[in-house]
This record gives C-alpha cells, sequence and structure tokens, in this order.
C-alpha cells in the first residue's frame, strides 16, 4: 500500500505540473493572437515552426525516454552506465543536428519557407536540441523519484517564458514609443514575431543550468549497451514519428499544399482556432495520467476488464460533456483570442471531436501495451498517420484549413476503430457500446441544437445554450446514477442540505 501511496502521489504530481504548465502555456494564445495580425500571419508563423520543432524533438530524443527506464530498471544493467551512455548518445545527435542545421542553414531555411528569416530556423534549431538534451535529465528526475524538482522545473520554464514575453510583446512596445532611444537598446520592434522564438531559446538555456548536478557524473558510453538500448527504442521511434505527425503533420504542410499568398495568415487563423478545442486536450491529457498507472496496476485483477470498459464508458461521457460545454460557449470562449482569428471558429468542433477519439484511441491502445505487442501501435499510428497526410494533400488544395481540421477526425479515426477491431481479437473486451452511441447522439443533437438554432439576442443565446448543457448533464446523471454519489462529496452536500 505505501508504493501505490507513493506511486499515487508521484503521479498526481506529474500530472498536476503537465496540465498547470499546458493551461499557463495556454495564456500566450490571447497574447500573441492580439499582438500579432492575422493578416500579416504572425502567428501562422508560430504555429508551422513549432509543428517542426515538436517532430524534431520526437526524432532526437529516439525514443531513449522509454528505453532509460527499461534499461536502467533490468537486472544485470548498471544504472549509471544506462544514464551516461543514454546522455552521450542524445546529446551527441542534438550536437549534430545543431552543427548541420547552421550550417546549411541558408537552404534549410528556404526549403522550409523561411529564407527571409533564416534566424527562426537557426534559433528554434538550438532550441530543440536543447529540449532533446534536457529530456534525458528529466527522465532521470523522475527514476530517482525526484518529481517536485521535476514538476518545479517545468513551471519555472514556462513562468519565465510568459513573464518574458508579456514584457517584449507589451511593457517594451509600449515604453519604446515614449523613450525609444532608451528602450531601443533591449527591444527592436522589427523583430515582432522573431521575439517568440528568442525568448524561448533564452529559459530553455536558463534551465539547463539547473541540470548541473544530475550532469557530475562519470561520464562513458557502453557500445554494447548502446546497441542493445537502440535495438529497443526503434519501434518507440516509429510509434512517436506516427503520433506527432498525427498532430503536426497538418499545420506542416499547409504553407506548401494552400496556393495563396495568404497561407500564413490562414494557417494562423486554423492554429489560433484550434487552441480553443486544446481544452479538449487537457481534459485528455488529464485522463491518461491517472489511467495508466491504474490499468497496470489492475493487470493482474480478475475483473480488469470489466473495469477497463466502464472506464471507456466514463471517459466518452465526461468528455462528450466538455465537448458540449465548449460549443454552448464558444461565442464567450471566442475572446481567448482576437476578433482577427473568429473566422477559424467553425474548425473547433471538429478538431474537438478528432480529441476525443484520440483520447478513445489512447484507452484502446492499453491491449497491446498488456500483451507485450507494442508494435500494433506504430502500425494503427502509421495507418492513421497515412489517412490524415492523404486528406491533406487531396483536399487542403481547394477547401483550405478545413480540411486540416477533418483530416483530423479521419486519421485518429482510423487508428481508433483498427485498435478497437484489432484488439477484440487478441484482447476482447465488451465495451458498452450502445450506452455510449446514446450519448454521441444526443451530443450530436445538442450540438446542432446550439449551432443550428438561431437566436438573435446574445443572452438568450447563452441561456438557451446554458439549459441545453445542463439538460445534458441531468440525464448523465440520472441515466448512470451519479446522484448519491455526488451527494457524498462535502462541497456538493453543503449547497443542497
Amino acid at each position: 500500500m505505501g508504493k501505490l501511496g507513493g506511486l499515487a502521489k508521484d503521479t498526481a504530481i506529474y500530472g498536476l505540473s503537465s496540465i498547470i504548465g499546458r493551461f499557463l502555456n495556454y495564456l500566450l494564445v490571447p497574447l500573441y493572437t492580439a499582438k500579432l495580425a492575422a493578416a500579416e500571419g504572425g502567428y501562422g508563423v508560430i504555429t508551422n515552426v513549432y509543428s517542426y520543432t515538436a517532430l524534431m524533438l520526437v526524432l532526437l530524443t529516439f525514443g531513449m525516454e522509454t528505453t532509460f527506464f527499461r534499461f536502467s530498471n533490468k537486472d544485470g544493467e548498471d544504472p549509471k552506465a544506462v544514464y551516461s551512455t543514454t546522455l552521450i548518445a542524445v546529446g551527441a545527435v542534438a550536437l549534430a543536428f545543431v552543427a548541420m542545421v547552421l550550417g546549411f542553414l541558408p537552404w534549410v531555411a528556404d526549403a522550409m519557407g523561411y529564407e527571409d528569416h533564416p534566424e527562426y530556423v537557426g534559433v528554434m534549431a538550438v532550441v530543440v536540441a536543447l529540449d532533446a538534451f534536457q529530456a534525458i535529465p528529466f527522465v532521470y528526475l523522475r527514476h530517482k523519484h525526484k518529481p517536485l524538482k521535476f514538476a518545479a522545473l517545468k513551471l519555472l520554464f514556462i513562468f519565465l517564458n510568459i513573464m518574458l514575453n508579456l514584457l517584449y510583446f507589451v511593457a517594451l512596445p509600449a515604453w519604446y514609443e515614449s523613450n525609444p532611444e532608451l528602450i531601443g537598446k533591449i527591444y527592436d520592434p522589427t523583430i515582432g514575431v522573431g521575439y517568440a522564438f528568442f525568448l524561448n531559446l533564452v529559459c530553455t538555456s536558463l534551465i539547463t543550468l539547473f541540470f548541473i548536478p544530475e550532469l557530475k557524473i562519470r561520464w562513458r558510453l557502453d557500445i554494447k549497451l548502446l546497441r542493445r538500448m537502440l535495438g529497443y527504442s526503434w519501434p518507440i521511434l516509429v510509434l512517436g514519428i506516427a503520433g506527432i505527425l498525427n498532430q503536426t503533420a497538418d499545420k506542416i504542410l499547409f504553407p506548401f499544399l494552400y496556393d495563396s499568398d495568404t497561407a500564413t495568415s490562414e494557417l494562423g487563423i486554423y492554429g489560433a482556432a484550434s487552441k480553443i478545442a486544446m481544452i479538449m486536450a487537457m481534459i485528455t491529457q488529464a485522463f491518461r495520467y491517472a489511467y495508466e498507472p491504474f490499468v497496470f496496476g489492475r493487470s493482474k485483477d480478475k475483473d480488469n476488464r470489466e473495469t477497463y470498459a466502464e472506464a471507456m464508458k466514463y471517459f466518452v461521457i465526461f468528455t462528450l460533456l466538455a465537448y458540449v460545454a465548449v460549443v454552448a460557449w464558444i461565442d464567450v470562449l471566442k475572446y481567448i483570442i482576437a476578433p482577427d482569428y473568429w473566422s477559424g471558429l467553425k474548425v473547433v468542433p471538429i478538431v474537438m471531436a478528432a480529441e476525443i477519439m484520440m483520447g478513445v484511441y489512447f484507452n484502446l491502445s492499453f491491449w497491446y501495451k498488456l500483451i507485450d505487442k507494442t508494435i500494433w501501435g506504430a502500425w494503427f499510428s502509421g495507418i492513421g498517420c497515412a489517412v490524415l497526410i492523404a486528406v491533406n494533400v487531396i483536399f487542403v488544395p481547394r477547401y483550405g484549413y478545413m480540411a486540416c481540421a477533418w483530416a483530423g477526425c479521419a486519421g485518429y479515426g482510423t487508428a481508433m476503430l483498427l485498435s478497437y477491431f484489432v484488439g477484440q481479437k487478441y484482447y476482447p473486451i465488451r465495451y458498452p457500446l450502445r450506452d455510449m452511441m446514446v450519448y454521441v447522439v444526443l451530443a450530436t443533437l445538442i450540438t446542432a441544437g446550439c449551432l443550428l438554432i438561431p437566436v438573435e439576442n446574445a443572452w438568450l443565446s447563452l441561456f438557451f445554450r446554458t439549459f441545453l448543457v445542463l439538460l445534458f448533464a441531468g440525464f448523465i446523471l440520472r441515466r448512470e446514477k451519479l446522484g448519491g454519489m455526488l451527494k457524498r462529496l462535502p462541497i456538493v452536500r453543503r449547497l443542497f442540505h
């Protein structure tokens, strides 16, 4: 029980730090969209460049985070040798990557469409290399059961990044107008969106300094150990590439597929509007942090499959409730982004639907993890990624970023269905499909009511949509008999005494 208590505590710290961090980072969206006009494409540049860095981070770590955990806990292996070998391998690859990008910077920038601003590419190449190297000390902190330092460094980076962004995008531009000679020494208004990348470099470099205690080790490279580790890590790399491409391929491909002078600004509109849908991503991530240790902890229970089926049902129910709430209150949530970007709000329901499918796919993925057949995950994610890319290539030239949104649904939907049908053969679980479909149909009807029934008065519209959300919540409480459970919660009991 003591070990499980420690696991629960660590999971809570890791989970809360990630979710809080993601929420705080989310606050940069209204800042960027307010200060970078949609027509100028500033946020489109941020969306595009960060999509490349997300992909490169997966490539530069090449599955070594999970591999480090496996080998450092393996009988007969020296954890210190594993850590040192992992650090050297990832560090060497990251260093080689930076050298290649900087050495061929004009050509790389031109291929990415940033021939006028190669500094964006150079700076973010250094950032992603540092992030890749930092990933191993972060894993080492988890290995040594130091969740507080892990969480503190993650949150420190985000706080520093937000403060510096507020300084360079809000305070200094205002002060520059009244005192350009003094402020001009630390601020150049012509850099514009470039500050988003330069400030990231400053914060990432500073965080690296906090890992000095974790880097005071005996540095040695065990070639035989590295070969074994690489043999273990390559399927994880394939799975990681497929997974990250499902999230970023549309944003990378869009400038090349959408043949228009407004491609960057259109991408910015899509990226900003999609951030509203990331509310769903935060919910699914919270579920993932809690569910992963839960699944493996229950793997030997006799009734584990029934438990997984129930967990799936409640995941679907509560994500659908969140989906309906976001759609209903989109007229309020839209103020997260600047009015220039509101034309992209029509993608929000579609992107959220894709996020729900991704969450269901994650939920389903445990069958091949529990039977040690992770290669299935690579196949499912790879096929889903191929579908996503195909839909983008075929339809983006004609339908723009709306095709990107639907491509996400197609990709995640494909991976989800493949995982379900193959899983029923190798690890059958009787999911309550009929019950879940009732909620899907009802959520679809309520969404249609929110979007299609015209109510001219803004307050009446908000009241009507809120009523529909409460109707859905009441249906859930009554059908699932959750009222008794809620009454046992102290706050609810006091409210309805």
